[in-house]
């Protein structure tokens, strides 16, 4: 395999839109409410946050493989650590210097937006590492899909938003709260595919502590939640209800999640829901733009 290839698929480019929606979303909204875009802090808050997600993606990618959990035969996507395509120091390299670039768009970001924007960014950075990193990683607990939410909702569509105004509001943390449901959700897939796995090796998700059953109520949960808080942006008037325009393809991911059983079709399961988030979250950005 070619090296560019191999550092294509190890930033797990069919997610990369789980940390571009909820920009998107914030920014929008934002310039709802003040009739204003800033174009440059939009474009760096986009980048900041991709490289967040990819450099999240290559530490866990050498993570799992020094901890073993990528075993053969896993039910997911191949790991280019473990399949040997890159070696463990180069991954760690591509991760600390994703980070690097992340940073240096932050450095713009404080300079325009202040301290608020140094705190959200370092928890950030600091979060994206300890999802895999450190004593106790973030994702080898049950709070993975709290981590997602969090960073991939609030705090992303929160800090895009406060970006733009310097201010924030309870429609733009509500829309968050929307947006990362769904992003909450493409965690719950890939920790309900390698549940067994995971459990063997000791990495106690919170799909792992639930069981197959309950993780598949969490996510008919995490992907209806959204349509149904929906109301509650009521000031929108009819434009409100146009994310509903996708909930055809939530139920069939959701049944589908009920009744494939575990194995690799998760791997587009999980691509699905990220692309359902995606398009929720564009027809979300229409209604605050009619």
């Amino acid at each position: 395999m070619k090296t560019s290839t191999a550092w294509f698929l190890a930033c797990r480019p069919k997610t990369l839109s789980v940390s571009l929606s909820p920009v998107l979303v914030g920014t929008v909204i934002a310039w709802h409410d003040s009739a204003t875009l800033l174009w440059l802090p939009l474009l760096a808050a986009a980048l900041g946050a991709a490289f967040i997600q990819i450099g999240t993606n290559l530490f866990n990618d050498v993570g799992d493989f020094l901890r073993g959990t990528d075993r053969p035969g896993r039910l997911g996507p191949k790991r280019a650590t473990a399949e040997g395509w890159l070696t463990p120091n180069k991954v760690k390299v591509g991760a600390w210097l994703s980070f690097a670039f992340a940073f240096l768009c932050g450095i713009y970001l404080v300079n325009h937006g202040g301290w608020p924007i140094v705190a959200i960014g370092l928890a950030s950075l600091a979060a994206g590492w300890a999802y895999t990193g450190g004593p106790k990683p973030i994702a080898y607990g049950p709070l993975g899909e709290v981590f997602v939410f969090i960073f991939f909702g609030l705090v992303a569509v929160g800090g895009s938003y406060y970006l733009q105004t310097f201010g924030l509001t309870l429609t733009a943390l509500l829309a968050a709260a929307l947006v990362g449901l769904h992003a909450a959700a493409v965690i719950t897939v890939n920790n309900y595919r390698d549940l067994d796995g995971d459990a063997k090796s000791g990495k106690l998700t919170l799909a792992v502590r639930l069981g197959r059953p309950l993780t598949r109520r969490l996510y008919a949960a995490e992907m209806l939640a959204p349509y149904a808080l929906l109301p509650l942006l009521a000031g929108l008037g009819w434009p409100g209800a146009l994310p509903l325009l996708s909930l055809p393809l939530a139920i069939k991911l959701i049944r589908r999640f009920h009744q494939e059983p575990p194995g690799p079709a998760f791997n587009n399961i999980l691509a699905a829901t990220a692309g359902l988030q995606l398009v929720f979250a564009l027809l979300l950005t229409l209604a605050f733009t009619i």
